[in-house]
């Protein structure tokens, strides 16, 4: 059985469909169920609701990027092996992605109105890193979700505590992002350069402070 050899023509229809489905659709998911589906809901105050729906926001924006970044590496890694990584990787984001967006249905809030932006410049950004080259590629991955991970202690310490809810979702993407890092890590993705790095830092949170409000 042969395997038709993809032109650039469908990659660009590929790529617009995916960011299609992050942005506006229903993400291809690995189908395994939402870990908070059946826990109830807690009793927050109007301000609690408020400040962890933002989070969640945050959060769904964060996935946004994810898969921008998975999707810009896999169109230009050079290596099969490591597209694939990256592809199973950018699935289970999706997952993510499907519960941050239920929770934040639950709590009668809103998507960010800047996930289109957001998604380009992570795209592009993990196109960039994978013409780099593959090592760099998934360097790339495992500083972001290192960060990511930082990122989801910091909103678990401001979640109600009787929010079992948000705190069972972050605790299942915590886990699963230690786990991609590792992945990466283990497939030969180096170090980046400090520079780099801090660059990272700073731009996530420009977007963090950006869709907490928009």
């Amino acid at each position: 059985m042969t395997t038709r050899r993809l032109t650039p023509i469908d990659q660009v229809l590929i790529n617009a469909d995916h960011a299609l489905r992050t942005l506006f659709g229903r993400p291809q998911t690995t189908e395994r169920p939402n870990p908070a589906e059946d826990i109830p809901e807690a009793d927050l105050t109007d301000e609690q609701r408020r400040h962890v729906a933002r989070l969640m926001r945050i959060n769904h924006t964060g996935e946004v990027c994810a898969q921008a970044l998975y999707q810009g590496q896999a169109l230009t890694a050079k290596l099969p092996d490591t597209r694939k990584r990256l592809e199973r990787s950018a699935k289970e984001e999706n997952d993510h992605l499907a519960w941050c967006a239920a929770r934040l249905e639950d709590l009668g809030d809103r998507k960010s109105l800047l996930n289109p932006l957001w998604y380009a410049g992570s795209f592009a950004m993990g196109a960039a890193a994978g013409l780099a080259g593959d090592k760099w590629s998934l360097g790339f991955v495992v500083e972001t979700e290192r960060q990511v991970e930082d990122h989801l202690d910091e909103h678990l310490e401001q979640i109600p505590i009787d929010d079992e809810k948000t705190r069972t979702i972050l605790e299942q993407m915590k886990a699963d992002e230690v786990h991609h890092a590792q992945i990466a890590h283990a497939a030969g993705g180096a170090e980046l350069p400090a520079p780099i790095r801090s660059t990272m830092r700073l731009t996530s949170k420009v977007m963090t402070g950006t869709v907490y409000w928009v």
